[in-house]
């Protein structure tokens, strides 16, 4: 008989908890991003990882800031990944403690060892080239070949690029300082100083420009930009006044940089991030970053863009990029030294 009783109060208990509680919002799963990298190229691929996954996914978009932003909100930071360019802001992350090691082995499987970090902290998504954009009209393509050629004299007055200060640009100094040392560097750097045709100023696409206005025959970009440009009115005029050349094709290759992700710290919602993270290489938001934006994935055997197909294959550096990223403060001492932005 006790058996039997209990059998009964216990479902009427319930019963009586269900009729006097308010029913408990039901949360639908998120993960929160934030990101360096402008919406109109991630958007796409976040709705395409909520439609597989019904994970909703928060983006806050910030130009710079972002790893300070994590230090002050500390282990209450809503945040779960971080989306960045370039590998120093990327090895920054992970220095300044805002970043968690993440052991996925389909990570070592699909991204190249120099483009994600050894101990599992940030890993690269897209690679971008580091290309000579040269005059169709008064460069020959054959003139042009290595970066080596920007600092040769008969250049003189005649090469553009933007500050030496900038990220880019630094990256492609500590990757020279990686393979010609700190005096050769330094050299080349002198060197294309000394052909500059004007201060260095703008971005890389106001580099281009000016070559299409005559007030330059070279300059340094990122490869993408020749891909944005012509999706432009006014810069594909721009865009069509050069040829992109991909230097150091018979040497070590032409330098590359990353867009890439890091799961943080604090991540509160770690499930869920870990499932964005590989979708984020996998093969269809892979493709979308090739089509949208025109950088090259990191996972081997997604097609390129039509435009990325046009430029042509080409030899990527293979240095492994944190140690370009550990070179970056002798870098900028070398823009200094040199007063390249004088």
């Amino acid at each position: 008989m006790m058996l039997s009783r209990r059998r009964v109060l216990v479902p009427a208990a319930i019963l009586a908890l269900t009729v006097m509680t308010p029913a408990a919002p039901l949360v639908a799963a998120e993960v929160n991003v934030y990101s360096t990298r402008q919406p109109f190229l991630i958007d796409p691929i976040f709705e395409a990882f909520t439609r597989e996954t019904g994970i909703a996914v928060n983006t806050v978009y910030m130009k710079q800031g972002l790893i300070e932003r994590l230090r002050r909100e500390g282990r209450n930071s809503p945040a779960d990944i971080i989306l960045t360019v370039d590998v120093g802001r990327l090895t920054d992350a992970k220095a300044a403690g805002v970043t968690q090691r993440v052991d996925d082995p389909r990570f070592s499987e699909i991204i190249p060892a120099q483009y994600r970090d050894g101990d599992g902290h940030w890993f690269g998504l897209t690679t971008r080239a580091r290309v000579i954009y040269a005059s169709k009209d008064r460069v020959a393509p054959a003139e042009m070949q290595d970066y080596a050629d920007l600092a040769d004299p008969k250049w003189r007055g005649r090469v553009c690029t933007r500050s030496g200060s900038h990220e880019y640009q630094v990256g492609l100094i500590a990757a020279l300082i990686v393979h010609l040392g700190v005096d050769g560097a330094r050299d080349w750097l002198a060197g294309v100083k000394a052909n500059l045709a004007r201060k260095p100023q703008g971005n890389d696409r106001a580099q281009v420009r000016a070559i299409k206005e005559g007030q330059c025959d070279i300059a340094l970009g990122n490869s993408y930009y020749y891909g944005n440009m012509l999706q432009d009115a006014e810069q594909a005029e721009w865009a069509r006044a050069v040829n992109v050349i991909f230097p150091d094709q018979a040497g070590h290759g032409t330098h590359v940089n990353l867009s890439g992700m890091a799961m943080t710290a604090s991540a509160p919602n770690r499930a869920e991030a870990l499932q964005l993270m590989r979708f984020l290489v996998g093969e269809a938001a892979q493709r979308i970053y090739a089509d949208v934006n025109f950088e090259y994935p990191v996972r081997a055997g997604v097609e390129w863009s039509d435009l990325l197909k046009a430029l042509g294959d080409f030899k990527a550096d293979e240095v492994d990029l944190s140690v370009v990223a550990a070179n970056r403060a002798a870098a900028i001492r070398l823009v200094n030294e040199v007063d390249y932005d004088g």
